[in-house]
């Protein structure tokens, strides 16, 4: 697995950024819906669409409002999306898997993209080389994720879908559940996003710490003893300064003529 560059770690702050403001969108998006939302349909249909109706001046800042609050809406999404595809593609390209094709199939093909994404980010986790302690944390985390996200995005379909505002009574019916629906899938989506760059990151780190070993020179070998030198250590130090000891003439008489002979 290659290095993580900076800019992989930097698609990852974009993924948390764009999750945020896409939860602060929908916040937004479902507070306007509780406080003006259902009153301004009421006004809206009794101008009849004439924007030269009396009272159609003090609904425009409204409904300028509200399509500045969709517009904030869809963009966020949008920039969502396309930064936690990026973010996808080079965490494959970091564990040396194919990136662009496989990432494009699995979210943009019909019926395929129920499952699929899911799947292509479970590989990518056993790609990072994680921890097997983790296992059972990450399956559980994964599946609350995707099953969070699938919600989320059959919510707000049926909100968004022509026609489904509710018998008309509604702008959007963008309310509490959708909100809740929303943050869920964005906060467990970021964790999923932190768990694999982290798992890549120490990865990186412990692979640059090897190679950096690997590169440092060899500790300087110690010169060999001279022969001299060795055979100086054999010898102890008090036989090597004692002088041998004199023979006096009285001992060589003794030993050449022992007494009593």
């Amino acid at each position: 697995m290659r290095s993580i560059p900076s800019l992989q770690k930097r698609s990852a702050s974009a993924v948390y950024a764009t999750l945020t403001a896409l939860v602060i969108a929908t916040a937004a998006l479902a507070v306007f819906e509780q406080a003006r939302g259902r009153r301004l349909v009421l006004e809206i249909s009794k101008l009849g669409g004439d924007p030269r109706a009396p009272g159609a001046d003090a609904v425009f800042g409204a409904v300028t409002v509200f399509a500045i609050l969709i517009m904030f809406f869809a963009a966020t999404a949008i920039a969502a999306v396309a930064a936690y595809l990026n973010w996808l593609i080079r965490a494959r390209q970091g564990a040396d898997r194919p990136a662009v094709a496989p990432v494009l199939v699995s979210w943009f093909v019909p019926v395929v993209n129920l499952v699929a994404p899911a799947v292509l980010v479970d590989r990518l986790w056993w790609a990072s080389r994680p921890p097997l302690d983790r296992r059972l944390r990450w399956t559980a985390l994964l599946t609350a994720w995707w099953l969070s996200w699938l919600v989320a995005s059959a919510l707000v379909l049926a909100r968004l879908w022509p026609g489904a505002s509710q018998g008309g009574t509604n702008l959007t019916g963008f309310g509490l559940t959708e909100l809740i629906a929303v943050a869920v899938a964005s906060l467990l989506c970021a964790a999923t996003v932190r768990q694999i760059t982290g798992i890549q990151a120490a990865g990186s780190r412990h692979r640059r710490r090897i190679q950096a070993e690997r590169h440092l020179p060899p500790p300087p070998a110690e010169p060999a003893p001279h022969p001299l030198a060795r055979n100086s250590r054999r010898l102890s130090p008090a036989s090597a300064e004692a002088p041998p000891p004199e023979v006096s003439e009285q001992d060589q008489s003794q030993e050449v003529h022992p007494a009593g002979q």
